[in-house]
Formats: structure tokens, sequence, C-alpha cells
């Protein structure tokens, strides 16, 4: 399929399913007239890296994944250094969440003293 029927069917522009595929997230083919061709499996390839950025992933942490998803939600194939991966994503995750509240409760603090 090309780049304007995969991007209606996965509801992607193709901008960034450009980037996608900058990134090493998603295969393509180039005809010979230099259009990109993607196959069947690049809808649910794409649903996966969608379903990966909300989690939070990044596209460099998602190249890593993608090997080991299976599936549109996706459903991850663990292995040892995929469990790692991830298990330093979520750590890394809660140090944000954490730096996060202490800004909040310092700016809570400032409104409090108006």
């Amino acid at each position: 399929m090309l780049i304007g029927e995969l991007s209606r069917r996965t509801g992607v522009s193709t901008r960034l399913l450009r980037y996608y595929e900058a990134q090493g997230l998603l295969d393509v083919r180039r005809g010979s007239n230099g259009y990109r061709h993607y196959d069947d499996d690049s809808v649910v390839t794409v649903r996966q890296v969608r379903a990966l950025l909300r989690a939070g992933l990044s596209t460099e942490v998602i190249r890593e994944v993608l090997p080991c998803a299976r599936g549109e939600r996706p459903d991850i194939e663990w292995c040892a250094e995929l469990w790692d991966i991830l298990n330093d994503e979520l750590a890394a995750m809660d140090d944000r969440i954490d730096d996060l509240q202490r800004s909040r409760s310092t700016l809570a603090g400032f409104l409090t003293r108006s």
C-alpha cells in the first residue's frame, strides 16, 4: 500500500509515518517510481508504535521493543534485555513524576503565600 492509504488506515499523518521510517520503526520498500510501499502488517506496526508512545517510551526504546511486540495492543514477548530496558524506563518515569510533584508543591507554596 502507498503512504496515503497507510495514513488513512491508521489515522496517522504521512509526515509522522515518514518520521517513523526515519527512526527505524517502520519498514518500507521503494518502488521503481520512488514511491513508498508498505506491507499490510505496517498497519499493526504503526498501531504498536502509537501504543508504546502513549506508554511514554521514546522512539529509541520503541525500536528495541518492536521486535518483541505482538498484536496491536501490543503484547510483549519477554526477554531479559527487554525486561531491563522497560524497568529502567519505568524507574526514570517515576523519577520524573517525583520531580514534578516537588515542583508542584513549590509552586503551590508560592500561591498560598500571596
